[in-house]
């Protein structure tokens, strides 16, 4: 059985729902989809320097999606963003940073995103070996009450003394906090262009306000579109972004800038036509998006990770980056997981919407 026919039969009766479905509001011909020449063709022309389109050549040519233009990353900065015990306690192994690095490269990914401390204790080992994204600030969970804030952990210039490739960073735009994370990681970011290292943000939207009785739209796609568009504005090189499960955030919240033909002329409510519009606020695909995979369910985990892997493909994204449902479970079924979902990129039968 070929990959596309065990793609299909894992979606069961949604595979037509996720593998013939046409996006009709944003057309494909308007994307800057993925594709082998896609540093060539989006950054030789911009302000990024010659050592910058080398770091992402390194990690756009990296692992078993080399090549490709798509993006399969590891991210395990969870040990601060959701304690290290909680997030570790299904599998200890990964307490040792090693072990965290070693499945990223036996999974055959483009590049490991973790803390200063994570890859720095084994830079020297392993640097050269896979490409390393360091996140640069984080949310640490011991303030009580926890608030909606990122901190700096460490010096752009740190990381790259250790060997990266890039940095990454988080902002969590609509929070108290916000215009100050904007302005730091705008900073930050500069510093690692001209350093020659590649920049990724996590585009996260914070605020309570966000969450009403009657839903949640931290991940509506309006909201997170425009949190993407603020994303590129700071020159991210990749936007990091939570796949959207909802509509009409601004609308609905009554805030922001929004009228019925906006939602109308751009996007439906199939999870494909919200993503795309997540991937329009990119600059139409020419800073790639890659979704993040989630946390882990169990069972589902599979299937729940290849449902998202083609909604963001066939939507004009790049990639996935996605820990949880691999570091929580024994190293073999983590590495067979990340694998099965590279297969939805290598798969051309799989097409953009």
């Amino acid at each position: 059985m070929n990959s596309y026919d065990s793609i299909s039969k894992l979606l069961g009766d949604k595979a037509s729902f996720y593998l013939e479905h046409v996006c009709e509001k944003i057309t494909k011909d308007k994307l800057n989809s993925p594709n082998k020449n896609f540093i060539k063709n989006v950054f030789v022309s911009s302000n990024r320097n010659g050592q910058v389109l080398r770091s992402l050549s390194q990690l756009y040519n990296h692992g078993n999606l080399g090549g490709t233009g798509y993006l399969s990353i590891l991210p395990v900065d969870q040990g601060i963003e959701h304690g290290a015990a909680f997030s570790f306690y299904k599998n200890p192994d990964y307490f040792d940073p090693e072990n965290i690095i070693e499945l990223a490269i036996e999974a055959g990914c483009n590049g490991v995103a973790s803390t200063f401390g994570v890859l720095g204790i084994c830079a020297r080992k392993y640097a050269h070996k896979i490409p390393f994204i360091v996140k640069i600030n984080h949310n640490e969970l011991l303030t009580y009450p926890n608030k909606y804030d990122q901190t700096l952990f460490g010096k752009v210039k740190d990381a790259w003394n250790m060997g990266a490739v890039a940095v990454g960073a988080t902002v969590y735009f609509g929070s108290q906090e916000s215009d100050r994370q904007i302005k730091e990681i705008a900073e930050a970011f500069s510093e690692a262009h001209n350093l020659g290292m590649a920049t990724i943000l996590w585009c996260y939207t914070r605020n309570d306000a966000f969450k009403t009785t009657e839903k949640d739209y931290h991940a509506s796609a309006d909201l997170t579109g425009q949190a993407n568009h603020l994303g590129v504005t700071m020159q991210a090189d990749i936007i990091k972004q939570k796949l959207p499960d909802n509509n009409y955030g601004f609308k609905n919240i009554h805030f922001g800038k929004y009228n019925d033909e906006m939602y109308e002329s751009l996007t439906t409510e199939h999870p494909i036509d919200l993503c795309r519009f997540q991937v329009a606020n990119c600059y139409m695909g020419k800073i790639g998006l890659i979704n993040s995979g989630g946390s882990s369910g169990g069972e589902s985990d599979l299937k729940d990770a290849i449902i998202t892997a083609v909604i963001n493909k066939r939507a004009g994204g790049s990639g996935l980056i996605l820990g949880r449902k691999a570091f929580q479970k024994p190293l073999s079924d983590g590495i067979e997981l990340i694998k099965a979902v590279q297969q939805v990129y290598l798969e051309n039968k799989i097409t953009v919407a």
